[in-house]
């Protein structure tokens, strides 16, 4: 996850406020996705889910804090 802005090949929502842009043809291969913010006993971060992690099983960056950037590798 990072800070970006839209390229023409990008898919756009806007979710509670919040805009996200993401690749079109990640976005096929990755959907659903869910982004929750949490905190927990390793920090707060926010937690992405999609069908990536189910096809990667990688049942780390489904559950920590910080996603796969907190330590988990695939």
């Amino acid at each position: 996850m990072a800070l970006d802005g839209p390229l023409d090949s990008d898919e756009i929502f806007t979710e509670q406020g919040v805009k996200f842009v993401i690749d079109k043809g990640l976005f096929e291969e990755a959907k659903p996705i869910n982004i929750d913010f949490i905190e927990s006993a390793m920090g707060a971060g926010f937690m992405l889910k999609s069908a990536l992690t189910a096809k990667q099983g990688d049942s780390c960056c489904a559950t920590s804090a910080g996603g796969c950037g907190s330590g988990c590798s695939s």
